[in-house]
């Protein structure tokens, strides 16, 4: 019989529809404006007296606050009545509890239990609708292939040594290389033979000049970009890592580029404590202190930290630097001065031993590494114009001596309470592997954000509203069929994403928007097959099975390649783009099935089974 579903397909339809407004529904519960604090150390917690001191903050500063908690994770959250006054809640807040805690901006879901037991929850906001801040990072290649040329000038003497083999002077070359004198061409070629086998990551030359013999080393292109991948993934671990200090929910760190990096924290409006974090490219190097008949070519001079007036020689050999720190917590030692306990990996820790074995009562420094940028300005054809100076800043924040040899764990004092805590949080994050500097920073208010939202909306219920009305009154019962299919798509559309974890972006709604001609466009090319198909002599029924089944692959084709072009642009894309692409790829999977399976479903209801002598489908 023409038109009949049977009974599984009506009650599959009833399940998906179900499962689309239970899945939907938290996006209808707004979260709340809150402030979430966290320790800083690892292993500790939140308890109702810091809980207290931080709700007695907000009643002095006539703060309005409700649905305080203690969560399971540890941390506190605290709602603010007005999101106006949040900024300002996180900011007295961290103030009065210091750098033991960390004070996030945050917002608090509002979704009932019951849905969150369903597994049910809103859809995640972008930053263009909560707000937060946006930054663009540059990695700096040029000083990062400078270090590993460094690194690789300190092996390449010691092969060297090792194998006997003398040279005059080795010098950095132009170009990523390294080029060495040798004392004659026999020496030369031995030690050639030799660094091509040992180093053949470098494409080795023999020069000759200045009545020299040389051997030129340099970096190979395909090395080169080994190692500038490696500098952006091991500074998008780290970033990550620090984002995740901060306790920023939902954040997004991704590569942009050969060389850049994209930061984009939902909910945050201090930049200023955000860059402090994720900016600082700090490291640390641990150095004995040079002997005193060192050499200024193997020892170099430095201040210290705390006192800038005093001054120490430190040897040029690097033990181990951050890079081999796996733990690194804040605490105080027995005279309550602040300290950091620092835990080496493995490689780290056979190395401190090793060295710190045969220099028992020798000093050892702690060298804080930092790389800065200082802005000056010039006058450039009659305009300042501001110029940014990159510079590495190194001071000592500790010159103690050994008593014996050290091994994995060990700790390093000399700092002020705030500093001991920052560099922990540096450490424990991670060491950035090449210094990295702020090229753009971009704010977004959370009322920007709002507003967003709310045009946002409103575009979609005026494009939905003239759509509804458009199809009611040309053609009236099937109209009502598309209208309810359109509504009905929107709803799984909202369920998919919030299944998903989709990000909604303002993009993100612009694609919703689309989705709804696209939506509604099925079902005219399948009405519009149906009032042919009467138009050529077919009784309704049949009118109805031919339109269905013939528009089916036309419907196919154009949104097959459609989604085509939304995978692209997903897979190519960056930030907005890619909120475009998710919206419009998921609508285009719904609307398929509400415009061909809902709406045929709902007209088997209606005409099939029984004799119809009309249509109501509009036209003439």
């Amino acid at each position: 019989m023409l038109n009949k579903y049977p009974l599984w397909k009506y009650l599959l339809i009833i399940i998906v529809c179900a499962m689309g407004v239970i899945y939907a529904m938290p996006n209808l519960y707004p979260p709340d404006a809150a402030v979430q604090i966290t320790p800083a150390k690892s292993g500790d917690s939140v308890d109702e007296y810091t809980l207290n001191k931080a709700l007695g903050t907000l009643k002095e500063a006539n703060i309005e606050y409700f649905g305080q908690e203690l969560q399971a994770n540890k941390t506190a959250l605290i709602r603010i009545k007005d999101s106006e006054q949040q900024l300002e809640a996180k900011g007295l807040i961290q103030r009065q509890l210091g750098d033991g805690f960390i004070v996030a901006l945050n917002l608090a879901a509002t979704t009932p239990q019951w849905l969150i037991d369903l597994g049910a929850g809103p859809m995640t906001l972008g930053l263009d609708l909560s707000g937060g801040v946006h930054f663009l990072m540059e990695v700096d290649m040029e000083e990062f292939l400078s270090q590993r040329l460094k690194n690789y000038n300190v092996a390449i003497k010691r092969s060297l040594r090792d194998e006997k083999l003398r040279y005059k002077r080795m010098v950095g070359s132009g170009e990523n290389a390294i080029e060495i004198k040798f004392v004659d061409d026999e020496v030369r070629e031995t030690a050639y033979n030799f660094l091509r086998r040992e180093y053949p990551e470098f494409a080795s030359s023999t020069v000759d000049k200045d009545d020299a013999f040389w051997v030129r080393l340099a970096l190979t292109s395909a090395k080169v970009k080994e190692f500038e991948d490696y500098a952006v993934k091991q500074n998008l671990t780290t970033i990550r890592n620090r984002v995740n200090e901060l306790g920023v929910a939902e954040p997004l760190v991704q590569r942009q580029g050969r060389n850049r990096i994209v930061i984009e924290l939902p909910g945050v409006q201090d930049t200023a404590a955000a860059k402090k974090i994720l900016g600082k490219a700090a490291n640390l190097e641990f150095r004995l202190e040079a002997l005193p008949d060192a050499s200024r070519y193997s020892s170099e001079e430095f201040g210290f930290k705390s006192e800038p007036r005093r001054r120490a020689r430190l040897e040029k050999a690097i033990i181990v630097t951050g890079d081999n720190v796996s733990n690194a917590q804040p605490s105080f030692d027995e005279n309550s001065q602040p300290q950091v306990n620092i835990n080496l990996d493995g490689n780290g820790g056979a190395m401190m031993g090793k060295v710190t074995k045969k220099a028992i009562q020798r000093r050892m420094g702690v060298l804080f590494v930092e790389h800065k940028v200082r802005t000056r300005y010039e006058m450039k054809d009659g305009v300042e114009v501001a110029v940014e100076d990159k510079y590495v800043e190194k001071k000592i924040i500790s010159l103690a001596t050994i008593q014996s040899a050290l091994g994995s764990s060990f700790r390093i004092t000399g700092l002020e309470p705030a500093e001991s805590s920052e560099l922990a949080l540096l450490l424990r994050a991670g060491a950035l592997a090449a210094p990295m500097y702020f090229v753009e920073e971009r704010t977004v208010g959370p009322s920007l954000g709002k507003e967003n939202i709310d045009l946002g909306v409103s575009s979609v219920q005026i494009g939905l509203a003239l759509v509804l009305i458009f199809m009611l009154v040309y053609y009236r019962v099937f109209g009502v069929f598309a209208n309810v299919a359109l509504t009905v798509n929107l709803l799984l559309l909202m369920a998919v994403m919030s299944m998903l974890g989709a990000t909604l972006t303002l993009p993100g709604i612009a694609g919703i928007v689309l989705t709804v001609g696209m939506a509604v466009d099925a079902n005219v090319l399948i009405f519009a097959r149906i009032r042919e198909e009467l138009g050529s002599g077919l009784n309704p029924q049949q009118a109805i099975h031919s339109g269905y089944d013939k528009a089916f692959l036309t419907i196919l084709d154009a949104n097959v390649t459609t989604l085509i072009v939304a995978v692209i642009l997903f897979a190519v894309g960056t930030g907005p783009v890619k909120g475009f692409a998710v919206t419009l790829s998921i609508g285009i999977l719904t609307s398929m099935f509400t415009a061909i399976v809902l709406t045929r479903a709902m007209a088997n209801l209606v005409y099939g089974g029984r004799r119809v002598e009309k249509l109501s489908i509009g036209g003439k």
